[in-house]
């Protein structure tokens, strides 16, 4: 009988494979921004007179801020309509991102120097945190909302791996643009967000109920004891994937003693790894076959604690690139079945505000994750990668005992 409401469900706002190849664009675009931003800002930054300290607080103080409104843009997106919401996301990225390259051009000129500078380029990112985050939650809830229990997972994993190839596309492009001026790359990401925000503009439909008499969904409370359990499992997956994150490039300095060049190029070659084999595994299985989410779960979590401890143990960079192909593979299914448990935990017309709560989960956990590994960095270099592999290995088993035991279905 379950099965058989899964298979003639329909989506609450149906979406054409067009239009949700617009929303995944748009994810491209803000993939590729922010890894841009990591890979151009930290040393401009720097190289303006600022300490590494003062860099990282700076990008901390915005992505704490990004994680911490996402809700409020879930909200905002349940009242003013996804499309409103998403295209005002990416305008905003675009223009905030274009303010913060006009304060580091002035601090670079010399124009303003000192704590001046560091207000400026902080009051700037300020205003990046709080205007820019709904794009994410909006896409996740609008995609929730065009699909069903049956192809959630496959939805929600599109957008996932969208994310994954501008994280790819992000260092490629400065890469090529860098050659024309180290501030190009900056204008790139710029133009791609504003561009996907006129896009989106003109191919989405009216995200707004027409009739006068239709309800607003009501906000879900970020304690929802129906979400709540879904929202604390990302946030530890991707407190354990920071923890990796930060410290592969020192991890892959320190084994392969390698010069300040080829460790940006090996740490590159790693997570593009680890981000071609998301897009294979979302594209070549997750979308054509729509596995069941209870048993993608535990699947992918087991193998992404296999990857982290295959490249610690080890030696050789072609077995650790093997590692992180691994590590992909589990990423490509857990993450968007996480996802799609946690939106099909709460009744069918609260499940696109679902989505969008948990899309505050990787901000949140990217805040805390870097921190937590570089303290088990400087204790001892091997602590980050297991530490990972076992949260990683006690989520598997959550999801195998709790998790896969669940129904399909919201209630």
């Amino acid at each position: 009988m379950a099965n058989d409401q899964l298979e003639t469900e329909q989506p609450l706002r149906p979406l054409s494979n067009f239009q949700q190849s617009m929303i995944a664009l748009a994810m491209v675009a803000m993939g590729a921004g922010m890894t841009i931003n990591f890979v151009v800002v930290a040393p401009l930054a720097r190289k303006a007179g600022l300490t590494e300290i003062q860099v990282a607080g700076i990008l901390t103080l915005s992505a704490a801020l990004y994680a911490l409104m996402i809700p409020q843009w879930g909200r905002w997106a349940d009242r003013f309509g996804r499309k409103r919401i998403m295209v005002f996301s990416l305008m905003a990225m675009g223009l905030m991102n274009m303010a913060f390259l006009f304060a580091l051009e002035a601090a670079l000129a010399g124009l303003i120097t000192g704590m001046t500078m560091f207000l400026t380029l902080v009051f700037v990112r300020i205003w990046f945190g709080l205007l820019s985050p709904g794009l994410q939650p909006a896409s996740m809830a609008a995609m929730t909302d065009a699909t069903t229990a049956k192809t959630r997972a496959a939805g929600l994993g599109m957008l996932g791996a969208a994310m994954s190839i501008g994280s790819i596309l992000g260092p490629a492009g400065a890469t090529v643009l860098a050659p024309f001026g180290a501030l190009v790359p900056l204008w790139g990401s710029i133009i791609l967000n504003i561009a996907c925000g006129f896009l989106l503009a003109f191919t989405l439909p009216k995200s707004r109920a027409t009739r006068q008499e239709a309800k607003r969904p009501k906000p879900l409370a970020m304690r929802d004891p129906r979400v709540f359990p879904h929202l604390l499992f990302l946030f530890t997956y991707f407190v354990a994937v920071g923890m990796i994150q930060q410290t592969l490039g020192w991890f892959i300095e320190d084994r392969y003693d390698l010069g300040e060049e080829q460790v940006v190029l090996f740490t590159g070659i790693a997570f593009a790894c680890l981000a071609v084999m998301m897009v294979i595994i979302q594209f070549g299985y997750v979308s054509p076959y729509k596995p069941d989410p209870r048993k993608m779960l535990p699947s992918g979590l087991t193998l992404v604690a296999i990857g982290y401890i295959g490249a610690n143990l080890l030696q050789p960079f072609w077995a650790l690139c093997i590692a992180f192909l691994i590590v992909g593979a589990g990423a490509a299914l857990a993450v968007p079945a996480a996802n799609a448990l946690g939106s099909l935990s709460v009744e069918r017309h609260e499940q696109g505000s679902a989505a969008a709560l948990l899309s505050a989960a990787p901000p949140s956990g990217f805040i805390f994750g870097p921190l937590i590994g570089a303290s088990l960095y400087s204790v001892a270099k091997p602590l980050p990668f297991f530490i990972s592999a076992a949260v990683m290995a006690i989520l598997a088993i959550y999801a195998l005992i709790v998790t896969a035991r669940k129904p399909l279905s919201g209630a």
